[in-house]
């Protein structure tokens, strides 16, 4: 039986969070307002945005509505680097619980995504949120190294696990 667009999304997207999660306990423990921009978010604010788009995009799809002021049960930011992790995976379930109750049908209706014109929520989904989490993922990952850390390659092996598997085969 073929797989249904929702099953593939959810899927997708449970990878991502399998990386996002190795992300965040690669952090260092002692770095959560480490903030490279004065204006931009610190590491522990940017890893909670990733929370924050799986439940607020999640929430407002099935509210039917997206709006500045909705709050989202459950989304206080944690405040060390040890809590996020758990956090994410908790919000991750939540969310992915509430995408698995849409329909095939529902991916083609259209809502306005904040002040942006009506999207589908099929390009909300893999745009608004699967993308986006992609994107600020990558800048948590390069904040992981400016702060001292080591960022774990997700999508093949970073520099220094090239390194050891150079070391380990002798080459």
């Amino acid at each position: 039986m073929a797989k249904s667009e929702i099953d593939v999304f959810i899927s997708t997207w449970d990878e991502e969070a399998k990386k996002t999660v190795r992300l965040f306990q690669a952090l260092p423990r002692d770095r959560y307002d480490f903030r490279p921009d004065a204006g931009g978010r610190s590491i522990g604010e940017l890893a909670w945005h990733l929370s924050e788009l799986d439940g607020y995009v999640s929430y407002c799809i099935e509210a039917n509505n997206f709006a500045e002021d909705v709050k989202v049960p459950g989304m206080e930011r944690p405040r060390t680097v040890e809590a996020l992790a758990p956090g994410y995976e908790r919000i991750h379930a939540d969310a992915v619980a509430r995408v698995r109750k849409l329909t095939e049908k529902d991916l083609d209706r259209k809502l306005r995504f904040f002040d942006e014109q009506e999207m589908t929520i099929r390009t909300i989904l893999w745009v608004g949120l699967l993308h986006h989490l992609i994107h600020h993922r990558g800048a948590l990952s390069f904040m992981c190294r400016l702060a001292g850390g080591t960022s774990p390659g997700l999508y093949g092996p970073n520099r220094e696990e090239m390194a050891a598997m150079k070391a380990s085969s002798g080459k």
